[in-house]
């Protein structure tokens, strides 16, 4: 593709005001010029991108036929807002996104007023949008509500709901059904287009109330309506869309403003209940190298614009991910029960690479978490061994199935739970911050954390052998430390930690991913004579409370390490301690976690020195415990 050599008419628009009034030669110029500038911001910055180009003219197209921002623009899951963010006054700093103290990657409250209604999960937006229009009904205004939503996002159950309600009580809004895959609409062409601009047009909306008017009286108005509704529907596709109570138009091509602007401007016009818009999409639009790819360039690196050459990582240590995926492919040759199952993210989770070896055995159930935990549950009662990898911060949508479907029943559903702790460019909604203590919370449940990549190893090993209850093990984004991979990992002892390394004034018991930062801190402790002892507690539940004991008796003062909310590891710990009666011997304990607040995207280096977990931090709060040693040569240190 040849990027424009000036965005001319781009630079002048600052707000969507700014598209009002203009030809449809020069929207066209706009999106062509938006669309140069999406890619070759996402080059510096990395991003998603195959999304947001997908949605060009469809942005465009919006923002210059609804009144942004009192109308309300939604997006669901917000990756594809991009270019909406450039045209409301973004575009200066479209350069920091998901950088630190820049833009975020997903639409934001915070941000600007264009952004109603902040998004990074999927299926949300039309639940909100309901929300929205209500709202504005009880306040007696006429503002229009507009939900943009992807085929992906509509294999969640919350939309239907959401569709069911608002169909229900005829609530005027307008959901466009971005449809970029293919797996719903029929082909698209003049017939479909001509259709879609027939049936949203102010003179067939007039007929058909006309008719409606006929009928009622001599009471055909039911079999008419649903005439009327079938004939569309076999014309058009969007029966069921009619069935939850969404007057359906489409499918169009998302791409041509000459169908997109008056469609867009009829669909505005209604007033007489929810309205469903079919627009059909080409994720990576416009740009040769995505438009190729088989992942379209949902999420990319920093890239060469010129041949889409994705920027590669140094190296080194293979990621926790793929190590987790292969030794579940170990596991599964030996054993044909495990099975592994995965909410729409194969790439995400390693389990493309237990796909390939094992088609039948691996499940993608689409972005539909609480069917993925009760399904796995399901499996685990007729005797698979199945493996749930799911995000932390995508289990949260599946809680009450891993309450009610798997731990009530003490069903053995293994959770695989990457992405724990801070996830760095995706920013808060994306952190993996509270599996430990809404997990460690369940009677009976089995939860580990890997400090290393061989620890991971071990973990897959002794999760497939827990087969009385369920279990679950978390570990990082990003690389391992580079540590030697077991040929034949051993299954870990239940609720038992280990001593990495001795020492006698302070103990550092750290679960999870911080074990070399707590390392580091002990070298800065030694080098002001303070003698410490470094442990991986392995296990938040059991405890090793023979472990934490000897911690406890034998040292002036206990620290615990997480890289997960307050209420999680070190409140366990403390519940112990208190029960135990091990607190009133005037033991000096603190426990250290993420801080009380969404921190913002950062690198993840850069934001577990803002969350207090570095070694400096670590060393630091030992010294004020300690009531000894010096925490500015700490500093000093941690500097050189």
């Amino acid at each position: 593709m040849t990027l424009p050599a000036k965005t001319r008419l781009l630079d002048s628009v600052q707000s969507p005001d700014d598209l009002k009034g203009r030809s449809r030669d020069e929207l066209k110029q706009i999106a062509d010029e938006l669309r140069g500038e999406v890619i070759d911001a996402v080059s510096i910055t990395g991003g998603h991108l195959g999304a947001g180009l997908g949605v060009v003219e469809l942005t465009v197209a919006i923002h210059s036929v609804f009144d942004t921002p009192d109308d309300k623009l939604i997006f669901d899951v917000g990756h594809q807002c991009y270019p909406h963010k450039i045209l409301t006054g973004r575009k200066d700093r479209i350069r920091t996104l998901r950088q630190g103290g820049g833009l975020s990657g997903f639409t934001k409250r915070a941000e600007s007023e264009y952004d109603p209604f902040g998004a990074a999960h999927a299926s949300t937006s039309i639940s909100a949008g309901h929300g929205f229009a209500k709202a504005r009904d009880l306040k007696g205004e006429d503002n229009k509500v507009v939900c943009v939503i992807g085929d992906g996002s509509m294999s969640a159950g919350m939309a239907y709901e959401a569709m069911n309600n608002a169909g229900s009580d005829a609530t005027n809004m307008l959901v466009v059904l971005n449809d970029n895959d293919m797996s719903i609409a029929p082909p698209v062409g003049a017939m479909s287009h001509y259709l879609s601009k027939l049936v949203s047009s102010r003179s067939y909306r007039g007929l058909r109330k006309f008719a409606k008017s006929i009928a009622k009286p001599i009471g055909l108005s039911s079999p008419a309506r649903k005439a009327e509704e079938y004939l569309r529907g076999f014309a058009m596709g969007g029966t069921m869309f009619e069935e939850l109570g969404f007057y359906y138009v489409g499918p169009i091509d998302g791409h041509d403003l000459d169908v997109l602007l008056p469609v867009l401007e009829n669909c505005k016009a209604m007033d007489t209940g929810p309205v469903l818009l079919h627009v059909v999409t080409q994720k990576g639009k416009g740009y040769a190298p995505a438009e190729n790819s088989a992942d379209k360039y949902h999420g990319v690196a920093k890239f060469n614009i010129g041949t889409g050459e994705q920027q590669k990582s140094s190296g080194g240590a293979p990621s926790y991910t793929k190590v987790f995926a292969k030794s579940l492919i170990e596991e599964a040759r030996k054993d044909d029960t495990v099975v592994a199952i995965t909410a729409a993210m194969p790439g995400g989770t390693g389990l493309d690479l237990f796909e390939k070896e094992f088609p039948d055995r691996m499940f993608d159930v689409g972005i539909a978490e609480q069917h993925a935990v009760t399904f796995a549950a399901g499996l685990a009662a007729d005797g698979m061994k199945p493996f749930a990898a799911i995000y932390s911060t995508f289990l949260q949508r599946g809680y009450d199935q891993v309450v009610h479907d798997v731990a009530i029943q003490k069903l053995p559903v293994r959770f695989a739970i990457d992405r724990a702790g801070l996830v760095g460019a995706d920013g808060p909604t994306h952190a993996g911050s509270f599996d430990i203590g809404y997990l460690g919370a369940l009677p009976g449940m089995i939860c580990m954390a890997a400090s290393d990549e061989a620890e991971l190893t071990r973990m897959v090993r002794t999760a497939i052998e827990i087969d009385d209850r369920p279990s679950a093990f978390r570990y990082p984004r990003g690389n391992g430390v580079g540590l030697e991979l077991p040929a034949d990992p051993q299954a870990l002892e239940i609720g038992k930690g280990r001593i990495v390394k001795e020492g006698t004034s302070i103990a550092i018991l750290s679960y999870g991913g911080r074990l070399q930062e707590a390392l580091k801190a002990s070298d800065m402790l030694a080098a002001q004579g303070l003698s410490c002892t470094v442990a991986d507690a392995r296990f938040a539940k059991p405890l090793d409370e023979d472990l934490i004991t000897r911690l406890a008796k034998a040292h002036e003062v206990l620290i615990t390490v997480e890289e997960g909310a307050a209420g999680g590891f070190g409140a366990f710990v403390l519940h112990y301690l208190a029960d135990s009666g091990a607190l009133d011997t005037g033991l000096k304990i603190r426990t250290m976690h993420l801080p009380d607040i969404f921190q913002d995207q950062d690198k993840p280096d850069a934001m577990y020195v803002t969350a207090g977990l570095d070694a400096k931090s670590i060393a630091a709060r030992a010294i004020e415990a300690l009531g000894r040693g010096d925490i500015s040569k700490i500093e000093r240190l941690a500097s050189a």
